[in-house]
């Protein structure tokens, strides 16, 4: 096999030392078009997992990298004058141009053809020369320009402007400063890579860039004024640069990884964002699984094949916690007023890798403090703290969020009902909110959904509420009160989700005349006089959720149903005083706020979920949420409940673990009203780690608690937590501790002796 490699970097280098390694008949050549002791950085930071895998692969290299680590375990975060720190996270670097050199040599030991100050042939030239050709060639991949279409590659610049600079001297811990300056914020990523050398990085908002004047400096004058900047941080002394330029970083995905003989690797296939580590761990890792999969398929459209499918998750899962991390110290600005302590947990844990427990478990002594400075009484999780919303104290954080079962007759609430609620009751959340409980026959989704407008309904209602409070003493059990729209009269979910009753259809109304999908029902746009009726429905559900004994109310203004339908610009095209702005778009959800507020006990809390984001273009944006959860709270909501989309069909949201807390996030921090946080929080460490780091004030779980009604009561147990954030109902006491399993402490062997 005849190998060419299109980039000297450390991917390349690896990729093409592993391959020849493991078929010394192969013929591999790599072009680096820089001279080989040319580097753009300073540091590398390697993960003992990545470690792991070169020590198995390749001992000559390991042991060469071993010899050059800095290693360190501390992080040191600076927040106003104050220094917090944080131990146990344990860190390897080496300088970047050793770890070159150390590649070098095994390349040439091993006979690899290494051509400096060399560009590389066009990659279908190679293609045709050779069997494989490996691009390498970085995030401006040339390779991967030239072949766009076929890769389907995607490039986003981000918000933020940086640099690369070094000091003479080794941090002894990794190193997180802020400057608030007049200009702005910037902060300071720096850790050590050598015995007496660190790596520095600067960064800071376009607009504070460009307000500090340094759009219009030369490398020196940048790296002057840096060093002035953060010269608390450097101890006075100076900092250095290598061609260091200021950039905007890339987030670099493709559809894509090869193309017939021709693969990426590396930076060319894809980047993660620095703050959460580096792009040479990456490029090393794949590196490796390149290699094996090489080994381990025949063929080589097979072997590419495997070696996407191997690396696609994981990078995935990288990038996604690399956005979480950038989108973080994009946004600083948001978190500064924050307690020192909690600033810096919220910045240790801000991309999910680092979470609350495996935090407690590098430094106990920190984590404690953060939670004892939050209010936590000792041995309380965060989750188990109380809050108050009016005259209701949820005893903890979690709350069982709005899932429509589908599963009424007549609207009205069953014996089906009595049991899901009653259990998740049981299970120890703070709050169990209803499905979706609609105020109409013609406001309901399907013919299973539950309603509030008639007496023998609220009676049914009664007759839950009655159970969890009897029951259930302490838990809290919430309505959710809502109007289908547009997106009513169809089957239920197992039947067809979306899609229209083949019969027994009513009439729709929504805020324009869309339907929802090309096949859906076309609504009749709501007039003057039948938004007044409107208005009344809801009332008169209210002052019914109010008799039939529920704790809080929520008014349903999220995933298109009918009054989100009028905050969306995509789904309101009224022209009229109910439609174009969004202060227009909102007046008909505030007065119908307003009403059902009115006839709501004064001492209950109310509020609302919204859809802070339609994940289409053209519809509600970050910046639209903000101003519809403000003036909520203005008028009187107690909580924002904060979900996304479900707007339109052909949306596109970015899946991913918690990955719509960011909302919920940014409305906390700008508004100061409480919110409720959604999407994917399936465990009880991330519901710690939110509440801890003042991302939200509770969370709500859907899915976990169809797998585990008890899921509160199960998270308290595995934390050893017995306070009164939640209380097992007697006749379970028993089932309070974990059943026993089979044996798992075997003796381990203590001797393994050679062959």
């Amino acid at each position: 096999m005849r190998v060419a490699v299109i980039g000297g970097g450390p991917g390349g280098l690896y990729a093409a030392a592993l391959l020849k390694r493991l078929d010394p008949t192969r013929e591999i050549t790599v072009w680096e078009r820089n001279a080989p002791d040319d580097t753009f950085g300073f540091g590398v930071v390697l993960s003992d997992e990545t470690l792991g895998g070169i020590e198995h692969a390749d001992p000559v290299v390991y042991a060469a990298l071993q010899d050059e680590f800095v290693r360190w375990d501390d992080i040191d975060i600076v927040h106003r004058g104050v220094r917090h720190t944080s131990g146990g996270h344990g860190f390897a670097a080496l300088g970047r141009r050793r770890l070159l050199e150390i590649l070098h040599e095994r390349c040439r030991s091993l006979g690899v053809e290494l051509r400096f100050r060399e560009q590389a042939p066009p990659a279908g030239e190679l293609m045709t020369a050779y069997d494989l050709v490996v691009a390498a060639d970085g995030v401006h991949s040339l390779t991967r320009a030239a072949y766009a279409e076929v890769f389907g590659r995607s490039v986003e610049e981000h918000r933020c402007r940086y640099i690369w600079l070094a000091a003479d001297f080794a941090f002894d811990a990794f190193r997180f400063e802020i400057a608030e300056t007049e200009h702005g914020v910037m902060q300071l990523h720096g850790y050590p890579y050598a015995a007496d050398a660190s790596t520095v990085i600067v960064e800071m908002r376009e607009e504070v860039w460009r307000a500090a004047g340094f759009a219009d400096l030369d490398e020196q004058e940048s790296v002057e004024r840096c060093a002035k900047i953060f010269a608390d941080a450097l101890d006075g002394r100076s900092l250095g640069s290598n061609k260091s330029a200021w950039t905007t970083f890339r987030t670099v995905v493709n559809d894509r990884w090869s193309h017939r003989n021709l693969v990426l690797l590396g930076d060319a296939a894809h980047t993660a964002h620095f703050s959460i580590g580096s792009g040479t761990k990456l490029a090393v890792e794949d590196a490796l699984a390149l290699a094996a999969c090489l080994e381990e398929h025949v063929g080589l459209p097979a072997a590419l094949g495997a070696y996407e499918e191997e690396r696609r998750p994981v990078v995935a899962s990288t990038q996604r916690a690399a956005r979480a991390s950038l989108e973080w110290f994009e946004n600083l600005t948001r978190y500064l007023d924050q307690p020192s302590r909690q600033f810096a947990f919220n910045l240790l844990t801000r991309s999910r890798r680092v979470t609350h427990d495996n935090l407690r478990l590098r430094d106990t002594h920190f984590t404690a403090a953060v939670e004892r400075e939050f209010g936590c009484p000792p041995g309380t999780p965060p989750m188990f703290t109380p809050l108050r919303l009016r005259g209701l104290t949820l005893r903890n954080r979690v709350v069982v969020s709005p899932m429509d079962m589908y599963s009424a007759v007549d609207g009205v609430p069953g014996d089906f009902h009595l049991v899901h609620l009653g259990a998740r009751a049981l299970g120890g959340a703070g709050l169990v909110m209803t499905e979706m409980v609609c105020v109409s026959a013609e406001g309901r989704i399907t013919p299973g959904c539950a309603g509030l407008y008639t007496g023998r309904q609220a009676e049914a209602w009664r007759r839950i509420t009655d159970f969890v409070h009897t029951q259930a003493p302490g838990t809290a059990i919430g309505v959710q009160l809502g109007h289908s729209g547009r997106k009513g009269s169809t089957k239920l979910m197992w039947e067809g989700i979306d899609e229209p009753l083949e019969d027994g259809n009513w009439p729709l109304v929504a805020a324009s005349p869309i339907p929802y999908k090309p096949e859906s029902q076309t609504p009749r746009e709501l007039s003057r006089a039948q938004l007044t009726d409107l208005r009344e429905q809801f009332t008169a559900a209210a002052w019914r959720a109010a008799r039939g004994g529920f704790d809080l109310l929520e008014l349903h203004c999220a995933h298109g149903y009918l009054l989100s339908g009028f905050l969306s610009p995509l789904t309101n095209r009224r022209t009229d005083a109910y439609g174009g702005s969004l202060a227009r778009r909102l007046r008909f959800p505030l007065e119908v706020f307003d009403a059902v507020r009115a006839v709501w006990p004064e001492e209950r809390p109310m509020t609302v979920r919204i859809s802070a984001t339609d994940w289409a273009e053209g519809g509600t944006t970050g910046d639209d949420a903000v101003e519809v959860a403000r003036a909520f709270a203005a008028h009187g909501a107690d909580a924002v409940d904060v979900s996304t989309g479900q707007v339109v069909p052909d949306e596109r949201p970015e899946y991913g673990r918690s990955y719509q807390t960011p909302y919920a996030d940014r409305i906390r921090h700008e508004t100061g009203i409480p919110v409720i946080a959604v999407g994917a929080i399936s465990s009880w460490d991330d519901v710690n780690s939110l509440i801890l780091a003042g991302r939200t004030d509770l969370c709500a779980l859907a899915r976990p608690h169809l797998y585990d009604p008890h899921w509160t009561l199960h998270a308290a147990a595995e934390q050893g937590y017995e306070g009164p954030g939640v209380a097992w109902p007697m006749p379970y006491r028993a089932g309070s501790r974990r059943p026993q399993t089979g044996r798992t402490d075997a003796p381990k062997p203590r001797l393994t002796l050679g062959t």
